[in-house]
């Protein structure tokens, strides 16, 4: 069995990812009464990715494999865009989660208040048009009675200007400012400075997928997580404002380092998501 994992993390969540698929066919083969079939996993990301720090945690992740469930395994790592593409025809059996981005409106570094109506019909195409594209290849590639799984961060309302994305992203430019104020950061890098990414709503990307003919909805479903991930609870009552805004800060830098550091320098990082928690505890 062959399985897919595009654009995946560099990090644990990887092998978690991994470590489900296992799991879910090691119980699937034992309720059929079956024996499991060997895995072969792809993990797929830009070139920019640090797959060795994937494979150096292999070893780790044997050690913390349920040997009940375990089945034959092997990892590939495959550099490249998921927007062309990456296997032969009918390869692949089973495709995991996809990211898609776009760049924004100059003044912001992401879709704000301020953003004009085609700025965001504009983007909203660009993701059209990507996610076309992405299950074009995707279709040529699976295997007949392959199965893909999308996982997407997606909004839950299609104005984004005001959406829960406009907002943290929004905490993220005002920390910036206050950088170009205290002379840390170049005013003429942060107006050219844009969050390349777009959040669709489901609406948008069922209507992709039934537009293109390609592929069958089997379920779709809309999960929502706190911003802070050491908080389950589903209000807006929040304990320690401090703490929550550091942890919010630390989920952000987790997505927007790789951004950061290419277009401003690795230096300004910690001055900017760790003495700026002030931003991250609205």
């Amino acid at each position: 069995m062959v399985a897919a994992d595009l654009g995946c993390s560099s990090g644990p969540n990887t092998l978690l990812m991994v470590s489900e698929v296992i799991k879910t066919v090691a119980d699937q083969c034992k309720k059929a009464g079956r024996p499991p079939p060997d895995l072969q996993f792809f993990l797929n990301d830009l070139p920019t990715n640090d797959f060795n720090n994937i494979f150096r945690s292999l070893e780790w992740f044997e050690q913390k494999m349920d040997k009940k469930t375990f089945i034959p395994y092997y990892i590939a790592g495959l550099p490249g865009s998921f927007y062309g593409r990456l296997f032969p025809p009918q390869s692949i059996l089973e495709g995991l989660k996809s990211k898609t981005g776009t760049l924004l409106d100059e003044g912001n570094i992401y879709i704000g208040e301020t953003s004009p109506p085609w700025v965001v019909n504009f983007y909203a195409q660009e993701f059209k048009n990507g996610f076309s594209n992405f299950l074009n290849f995707r279709h040529e590639e699976l295997a007949s009675g392959g199965q893909m799984l999308l996982t997407i961060l997606g909004s839950e309302e299609k104005n984004l200007s005001i959406g829960d994305e406009r907002y943290i992203w929004g905490l993220l430019q005002d920390a910036l400012h206050d950088m170009v104020s205290e002379g840390l950061v170049e005013r003429e890098k942060l107006y050219c400075f844009k969050v390349p990414m777009y959040t669709p709503s489901m609406a948008e990307v069922k209507e992709v997928i039934q537009e293109g003919g390609l592929f069958d909805i089997s379920r779709m479903q809309y999960f929502e997580s706190n911003w802070d991930p050491f908080d389950d609870s589903c209000d807006d009552f929040v304990l320690d404002n401090l703490q929550s805004g550091a942890n919010v800060a630390k989920c952000i830098r987790a997505v927007a380092e790789p951004l950061i550091s290419s277009h401003f320098g690795e230096g300004i990082l910690d001055e900017l998501f760790s003495s700026s928690y002030h931003h991250w505890d609205k």
